[in-house]
């Protein structure tokens, strides 16, 4: 079963924005040496026809990946495999801080877990829109399985949309659950994804976690109201989910091996043995959206705690 498709929709409607980089204005990057066999650096902007000359089986979760590859991933760039199950458990722990009381969701069974049925209550002082609002971020994003959980990390098999566990999968259910009509529906389902933020360096892997919002939209909508998005809504979608997800190297801020290469050309084994550039790279601060205050800032200054644009 293929999990990531590039050619149907929806992703087909959405992928050259899907691509974006809002920090650079160009295109997300590579950042991996695993298309070195089809002459494609770590460097090289992710583009539409690198993509299409893949093939559909190239672009895909980690689950899918040859162990070697799996490996290699974790030796150069630390990438973690988390299970499903594990999300849970954290995603359920935070749940338990902001709620004040345990197993909110679903109760914790083994490897598993069994979804609580009844509505999701909320006390007054805690509204469901205020955990709508609730912002979480995660570190190192990889494909996104802390946020959103349409299959098992570790099987391949499709969640059922009423199982899910991922943190936008929780805020999308309370939206179900909380209003009445499309238009109120989709007015929290976008705030909820305005709530949620990610960032990865791997481009393959950032690609990957945006699909996966992308398409939890479009399951989600169609779960509730019975039809598929329109180009608008897709688009808007898409603008939130770019900005939200976004490429970084999380030690320094910045995007990885600094400002980006202008086009994608054919590498020969020398650019491989001593790199593209030798050049000392110029550093570009990442920039995230906030949303609620309408204006884009730099990462580093979220975190330091300052208020630099």
């Amino acid at each position: 079963m293929e999990l990531i498709n590039l050619n149907v929709y929806p992703v087909k409607n959405v992928l050259t924005d899907l691509l974006k980089d809002k920090t650079t204005k160009k295109n997300i990057i590579f950042a991996t040496d695993a298309y070195n066999e089809f002459g494609i650096g770590a460097k090289s902007q992710i583009t539409e026809d690198i993509l299409q000359g893949f093939g559909t089986l190239v672009i895909q979760p980690r689950v899918y990946k040859s162990l070697s590859e799996q490996s290699e991933r974790t030796r150069k760039k630390a990438e973690v495999f988390t299970p499903s199950w594990i999300c849970n458990k954290m995603n359920n722990h935070c749940d338990a801080e902001w709620f004040g009381r345990e197993n909110v969701f679903n109760s914790e069974n083994g490897n598993t877990w069994i979804t609580n049925r009844e509505t999701i209550y909320f006390d007054e002082s805690k509204g469901w829109q205020k955990y709508i609002d609730s912002k979480r971020l995660e570190i190192t994003c990889g494909e996104a399985p802390y946020i959103v959980s349409r299959y098992d990390t570790t099987t391949a098999e499709a969640i059922p949309v009423h199982e899910r566990i991922g943190i936008l999968d929780r805020k999308l259910r309370v939206v179900n659950e909380r209003t009445e009509d499309e238009k109120e529906w989709l007015k929290w389902a976008f705030r909820a994804f305005q709530s949620v933020y990610g960032y990865e360096f791997q481009g393959d892997n950032l690609l990957i976690a945006r699909i996966n919002l992308l398409i939890t939209f479009t399951d989600y909508l169609r779960d509730r109201w019975e039809r598929t998005a329109t180009e608008t809504e897709l688009k808007k979608l898409v603008n939130i989910i770019s900005w939200n997800l976004w490429q970084m190297d999380g030690i320094t801020g910045t995007i990885p091996f600094g400002k980006p290469q202008e086009e994608y050309r054919q590498l020969s084994l020398f650019d491989f043995s001593v790199g593209i550039n030798d050049t000392e790279p110029e550093e570009v601060d990442c920039r995230i959206f906030d949303w609620r205050s309408n204006e884009s800032l730099t990462y580093r200054s979220i975190r330091e705690g300052r208020n630099r644009r």
